[in-house]
C-alpha cells in the first residue's frame, strides 16, 4: 500500500503534486515562494517532485544521492520536452517545380 503514492508520482507527476499540495505542506517547507512549484507543475512536474523530496529528506540541502535524484529528473523531463518537439512534422523546403 505504501508504493501506490509512488507509482502515482511516476506514472501521473502532477496528479501528485495537487495531491501534495492539497493535503500535505510540504510544498511550504521545501520552496519559499508559490512561483517555482507552479512553473515545476507546469514544465518539470518529475524535477518538481524530486527537488521538493530532497529538501525535505535532506535538511533543506540537495546533495549526494539527492542532487543525482534532481539531475535524473531534470533529464526525465527534458527528454519528455524533446520527444513531444520530434513528434511534430517538419516543414522544411520543400522541392519545387522548377527542378532545385
Amino acid at each position: 500500500m505504501q508504493c501506490l503514492p509512488v507509482i502515482l508520482a511516476f506514472f501521473f507527476p502532477r496528479v501528485a503534486i495537487i495531491l501534495i499540495a492539497l493535503f500535505t505542506n510540504w510544498f511550504h517547507a521545501a520552496f519559499n515562494t508559490v512561483l517555482w512549484p507552479l512553473l515545476g507543475f507546469l514544465f518539470m512536474p518529475y524535477t518538481t517532485l524530486a527537488f521538493m523530496a530532497a529538501m525535505l529528506r535532506n535538511n533543506h540541502s540537495v546533495s549526494g544521492g539527492w542532487l543525482v535524484l534532481v539531475m535524473i529528473a531534470a533529464l526525465v523531463d527534458l527528454v519528455g520536452h524533446g520527444h513531444v518537439v520530434r513528434r511534430r512534422p517538419w516543414r522544411g523546403r520543400q522541392n519545387d517545380s522548377l527542378g532545385t
